[in-house]
């Protein structure tokens, strides 16, 4: 075991990991934190996603060492101090984005390294951003209606678009 220190959805951690182990071994297993998926193992399918430093990375592939002094958002960390939900999983919500809910988590977080780089994405630039998260259950149409929803979002009250039927 060796001993490592870094920021887990804003909180300083110190901990003791497996040199061997990945990111999402240490968050799934030793920091209990489930939101964040073991799908295919081999960084296809995006269901590990979470934010290194504001980047979407998967967590299955990445050398838990190689996050020694880093920030870490989960799915978990996303939510307000009181719990509320972050306006994206809002918008996951509203536009029936969350089917099983297993690729959620991991497209949440690539949306919302999105739009912490570019505010006003295209919707071809949110294809791109969400290119490495596979769902098997919406068809993506309501994923992208969310992600758009939110693609002016500034910390303000967000109002959802309306659903053309």
């Amino acid at each position: 075991m060796q001993k490592m220190a870094f920021t887990l959805n804003g909180h300083r951690v110190e901990t003791l990991v497996e040199p061997h182990w990945t990111l999402l071994e240490l968050l799934r297993e030793a920091m209990e934190l489930t939101g964040t998926k073991e799908g295919c193992g081999q960084g296809e399918c995006g269901a590990c996603t979470v934010l290194l430093d504001g980047q979407a990375v998967n967590a299955c592939l990445f050398p838990v060492l190689e996050a020694e002094g880093r920030s870490v958002i989960t799915i978990e960390g996303l939510a307000g101090p009181d719990g509320a939900l972050h306006p994206l999983q809002e918008a996951f919500i509203h536009y029936g984005a969350v089917q099983c809910g297993f690729c959620t988590p991991g497209m949440i977080l690539s949306a919302k390294a999105l739009l912490d780089e570019n505010p006003h994405p295209a919707e071809e630039e949110i294809r791109t951003a969400l290119a490495g998260n596979f769902c098997r259950c919406t068809g993506y149409a309501q994923i992208i209606q969310a992600v758009q929803s939110l693609s002016a979002y500034e910390e303000k009250e967000v109002e959802f678009i309306t659903r053309e039927t």
